[in-house]
């Protein structure tokens, strides 16, 4: 807790806020890459500090300055006013690399619990959010932080680029898949001209997860969405892509209220078969990220497996169904 306190003390000077002995710093559950610590002023102020690994840490290619891809999705969430972390310090390039931003009001979905009619209310509302999310707009196509090189021109080149550095990764890290990953890219590369037909560069999250989604329950009112966190693996690219992760490992048109929101709000979704070959090559491309990183992560057999029992078997489908479409749109 010592060097916790002391490195809290140092970001909060940098960023000209009180330094003085935080009156506490804690550690915060569920991340898997970045150490996030939440820091309390003696007034009762929060702040969340996230600082990455040492370079020397495995990870997998896109992971690099992950730092400045979450610090561009809050300015993003900010521009379209949704409820998000405001990025008070970016320091990625530092001796000690960090980002300090405020806190949002709640907790993650998962601890609570939401009741089937907050449910509803709230996947209606998140459905909302992630719409104005797809109003922000960049210039170029990809990860922001230039971990895979510069932004692409166009979707096709930074989703290949993105498609590729994962499937490089499998091929150094090895962990089991359900299909030889020369033949997983086959698949993939046979269907990557159905990415022509993205035309803007949209702010996406791309890991919103229930994990990720805050809970608010103010005593002055009903259930809301206090805010949406850990953007870090946030991209320009195609407002499809969000829902591989908003439906994780399940089919997003069984989210009605979701849906519904995200129509209320102006968002469109026409899962037609260019949609849906496009956002089956997304689900992919997640799946082989959450199979890969458990090397890299040293998760252990148990966790190792867990997660091969569970993302497997959605993998061995969707490249099924990437091959059937990409036949069906390609050789009609």
């Amino acid at each position: 807790m010592g060097d916790s306190q002391e490195r809290a003390r140092r970001v909060l000077a940098r960023a000209g806020l009180p330094s003085d002995a935080p009156a506490g710093v804690r550690p915060l559950a569920g991340g898997t890459y970045n150490t996030v610590e939440e820091i309390t002023l003696r007034d009762g102020t929060r702040y969340v500090l996230k600082v990455p690994p040492p370079p020397t840490a495995p990870g997998l290619r896109h992971e690099r300055r992950l730092l400045v891809a979450e610090a561009a999705f809050y300015e993003g969430a900010a521009q379209a006013r949704v409820p998000a972390p405001r990025v008070v310090s970016l320091a990625a390039d530092d001796a000690v690399p960090h980002l300090l931003m405020t806190a949002c009001p709640g907790v993650p979905w998962p601890e609570a619990e939401p009741t089937p009619a907050e449910r509803t209310v709230l996947r209606t509302e998140l459905g909302r959010r992630t719409a104005r999310l797809h109003r922000v707009t960049g210039t170029a196509y990809g990860y922001p932080s230039g971990a895979l090189g510069p932004l692409a021109p166009d979707w096709r080149t930074a989703f290949t680029a993105m498609t590729d550095a994962v499937l490089a990764d499998a091929r150094d890290h090895r962990p089991w898949l359900p299909r030889p990953v020369d033949e997983v890219a086959a698949v993939l590369r046979a269907a990557a001209p159905a990415l022509d037909e993205v035309t803007v560069p949209v702010l996406v999250h791309f890991d919103l997860w229930p994990g990720n989604i805050l809970v608010d329950r103010p005593a002055d009112g009903p259930a809301r969405i206090g805010g949406l966190i850990d953007g870090e693996r946030m991209f320009w690219g195609d407002p499809l892509a969000d829902l591989a992760s908003l439906a994780l490992l399940d089919d997003i048109r069984r989210d009605e209220a979701f849906l519904a929101g995200y129509a209320r709000e102006g968002g469109r979704l026409v899962l037609d078969g260019g949609a849906r070959l496009r956002l089956a090559q997304y689900r992919a491309y997640l799946d082989l990220i959450m199979l890969t990183e458990t090397v890299p992560r040293a998760v252990g057999a148990e966790a190792a497996g867990r997660v091969r029992e569970r993302v497997g078997p959605h993998l061995e489908a969707v490249l099924d169904e990437i091959a059937a479409l990409t036949t069906a749109k390609f050789t009609a």
